[in-house]
C-alpha cells in the first residue's frame, strides 16, 4: 500500500507543478485582460462592477500613443525586412560554397547571437555622437538590424541546409542565374525559415526597450516599447486600468504576425516535403 501511494504521488506530484507554472503565467496575463475592461483596475485580481472600453479609447485617441505605434511599426518592421533579406544572401554562401575559414566564421557568428546588448551600447553611442546619428530613428533602425543579423543568418543557414542542390542544378542547366534560382527555387523552399527569422526579429525588436530609450531622445520618436512609461506617475500612482489597455493592444501586431507567418510556413513545409518526395 505504501508503494501504490508512493508511486501515485510520484506520477501525480509533476502535474501538479506543471498546473502551478501555468498559474503563474496565465493569472499576470488575465490580470491584463480583466484590468483593461475596468476604469477602476488596481494591482489586485477582480471582476470590475461593470466593464467599459474607456481605457480603450483614452489609449487610441491620444495622438502621442498613435505616433508611438507607428514608430514602434516602422522600426520593427524596417528592421525585419532588412535581416530576413541580408541574413538569406548572407546564408546562402555559407550553405553553398566551400569557403576557407567557413567553420571559423560560424563560430564568430555564433559568438556574435550570445553578445549581450548592454555589452556595446556605450561604443555604440560614442560611435552615434561621432557621427551626428544620435536621435535617429534610421540610425537606431540600422543599429538594431546590425545586432540582429547574426542569429538571423545563423537560423537562415541551418533552414537552407535543407534546401536540395540539385533543384538549384537543375534551374542552372534551364540557364537560369545564380539570383534567379535562388528567387524562385531556394526562396520557395525556405518559406518556413523566412518567416522563423522574421517571427524572431520583429518580436526582439517589438520588445525591445533599451536601444531606443538610450538612442533615441526627443519624446516624439520613441516607440510605443518605451512610451509605456508613460502611465507611471510620480509618488507611485499607476494608471492600471490604461496601462493594461496599452499593453492588450501592444500585443496585437504580434499575433496578426504570428497568424500569417503559421499559414505561409505550413505552405513552405508542403513545397518542402512535395520536394524532397
Amino acid at each position: 500500500m505504501k508503494k501504490m501511494g508512493y508511486r501515485r504521488t510520484k506520477n501525480i506530484l509533476p502535474y501538479f507543478s506543471l498546473l502551478f507554472i501555468a498559474a503563474m503565467f496565465i493569472l499576470p496575463l488575465l490580470w491584463v485582460i480583466v484590468a483593461s475592461f475596468d476604469s477602476q483596475a488596481q494591482q489586485s485580481l477582480k471582476l470590475p462592477d461593470s466593464f467599459t472600453l474607456s481605457n480603450y479609447s483614452s489609449v487610441l485617441s491620444d495622438p502621442a500613443n498613435q505616433r508611438a505605434f507607428m514608430i514602434g511599426l516602422l522600426l520593427s518592421g524596417c528592421q525585419t525586412l532588412i535581416v530576413v533579406f541580408c541574413s538569406a544572401l548572407a546564408a546562402y554562401p555559407l550553405s553553398r560554397f566551400k569557403l576557407k575559414g567557413k567553420q571559423k566564421l560560424m563560430l564568430v557568428i555564433l559568438f556574435l547571437t550570445s553578445l549581450p546588448i548592454t555589452a556595446v551600447m556605450v561604443p555604440v553611442y560614442q560611435l552615434f555622437l561621432m557621427i551626428n546619428l544620435q536621435d535617429s530613428i534610421i540610425g537606431t533602425m540600422l543599429f538594431l538590424s546590425a545586432s540582429s543579423l547574426p542569429y538571423g543568418i545563423w537560423m537562415m543557414k541551418n533552414f537552407m541546409d535543407n534546401v536540395p542542390v540539385e533543384l538549384e542544378e537543375s534551374a542552372w542547366i534551364d540557364g537560369a542565374s545564380l539570383f534567379t534560382s535562388l528567387r524562385r527555387v531556394v526562396a520557395p523552399l525556405m518559406v518556413p525559415g523566412l518567416f522563423t527569422v522574421c517571427i524572431f526579429t520583429f518580436i526582439g525588436s517589438w520588445g525591445n526597450f533599451f536601444v531606443p530609450f538610450i538612442l533615441l531622445q526627443s519624446p516624439d520618436k520613441l516607440p510605443a516599447s518605451v512610451t509605456i512609461f508613460q502611465f507611471f506617475g510620480q509618488f507611485g500612482t499607476v494608471q492600471y486600468g490604461q496601462l493594461a489597455a496599452y499593453s492588450m493592444l501592444y500585443m496585437i501586431p504580434t499575433f496578426v504576425l504570428y497568424g500569417i507567418a503559421q499559414r505561409y510556413m505550413s505552405q513552405g513545409f508542403v513545397l518542402s516535403g512535395a520536394a524532397k518526395g
